[in-house]
């Protein structure tokens, strides 16, 4: 339980509970960059389901493989291999972290966290409620880094494109701690059929299954 307890500091940490350590200047971006940035907004707004598998790594250096389940805007699902007894929901609201050994949940606000960014709908980096950081280009890559207008101190998210053929492979969040959580996506298949339960959690509903 000591071990499950750190993945859930480092992962809230990641993705909500900052201090106000990250700086607050925007990326001005330069024309060069503005192909890779449409590029970007239209592969993410044209996914309305996503399942992959999942490789998460955490700064202590542990490994977790999981199942992701994205349906767009605001909703998705990790569910993390045994024997870690982990699950995070997004359910459009919420960013819902849950301990499925003690059945015991905790809540985030879904469009304060940097997991809001990637499940937003309709993303444009020109989006006043956005605040882009960063852009890298390297050989085949895209790096694209962005945060919440409203709190870039909540985290940072850096989305990582393949350029052959342009798709998201990897994701990194970075808290105001300069402490990085990194998925990378493994068999990502887009415009599957997902039921819409594995978007909700019941608490109530977990501990009668128990």
């Amino acid at each position: 339980m000591a071990k499950l307890l750190r993945v859930f500091i480092l992962l809230i940490a990641a993705l909500g509970f900052s201090a106000p350590l990250l700086s607050n200047r925007a990326y001005a971006a330069e024309a060069a960059d503005a192909e890779a940035l449409k590029k970007a907004e239209a592969y993410l707004n044209a996914i309305t389901t996503l399942k992959s598998r999942f490789v998460q790594v955490n700064p202590d250096g542990g490994n977790y493989t999981g199942d992701l389940f994205i349906s767009r805007p605001g909703r998705m699902r990790l569910v993390y291999d045994k024997p870690t007894p982990m699950l995070m929901v997004a359910d459009g609201k919420f960013l819902i972290y849950v301990d499925t050994q003690m059945n015991d949940a905790s809540h985030l606000d879904l469009d304060e966290t940097p997991a809001g960014l990637l499940l937003k709908e309709n993303l444009s980096f020109s989006d006043p409620t956005v605040k882009l950081l960063d852009v890298k280009r390297g050989p085949g890559t895209v790096e694209i880094t962005a945060a919440m207008a409203k709190d870039p101190a909540a985290g940072k998210l850096t989305m990582v494109f393949s350029e052959g053929p342009f798709e998201l492979r990897q994701w990194r969040v970075v808290d105001a701690q300069n402490k990085e959580v990194i998925v990378t996506l493994e068999n990502a298949q887009k415009g599957v059929a997902l039921d819409k339960a594995l978007f909700r959690y019941d608490a109530r509903a977990a501990r009668n299954k128990d």
